[in-house]
């Protein structure tokens, strides 16, 4: 996992895609798609989770090269998803509306980051980082929980694999659709 506080590239990198992401249009755009997604998973109670691509173009602002995605998702409340990775892609997440414990596993345990979607706080309560191949989870946010998430794969590239890491065995492997 990466220390956002002393890794001062990262830091940059997520310093670019904050600004990107804090555009009024961009902030109007999340707004819309988190109404959709909320709507979605009201009508779909068995949906653990929603998403929309977000096509990089819409961004006013040039992103970091290495970023070939975005998307927004919207978590259920009271919900922990399953350990998930991506063996094809860095994944860098903003907390945009609510609160949540994302972990990442290091290898021994699972490291908690608990993030705010509040503009006013700081990069490192806001944002995680997580590398390629590691696994991570969301841990039951008390509300549907949006977030904005920018990965270096693209969108039809982008493998999703849900496992054991303690085996780093996936069980499940499969490319995310457009919704």
């Amino acid at each position: 996992m990466i220390d956002l506080k002393s890794d001062v590239l990262e830091r940059g990198v997520l310093k670019a895609l904050d600004d990107a992401a804090r555009q009024q249009e961009m902030r109007e755009r999340f707004d819309v798609a988190a109404c959709e997604l909320d709507r979605k998973l009201a009508t779909e109670p068995d949906l653990l989770l929603a998403w929309q691509t977000i096509p990089l173009e819409s961004y006013d602002i040039e992103l970091p090269e290495q970023i070939r995605s975005s998307w927004i998702f919207i978590l259920r409340a009271r919900v922990a998803t399953i350990p998930e990775r991506h063996p094809n892609s860095h994944q860098r997440m903003m907390a945009y509306r609510g609160t949540g414990d994302f972990q990442v596993w290091d290898g021994a345990a699972w490291r908690s980051n608990h993030l705010a979607g509040d503009f006013n706080r700081p990069l490192e309560k806001r944002w995680i980082s997580i590398p390629t191949n590691y696994w991570h989870r969301s841990m039951n946010p008390p509300e549907n929980l949006v977030v904005v998430s920018f990965h270096t794969a693209t969108e039809e590239d982008l493998i999703e694999e849900n496992g054991d890491p303690l085996t780093s065995a996936p069980t499940h492997q499969r490319r995310y659709a457009r919704v």
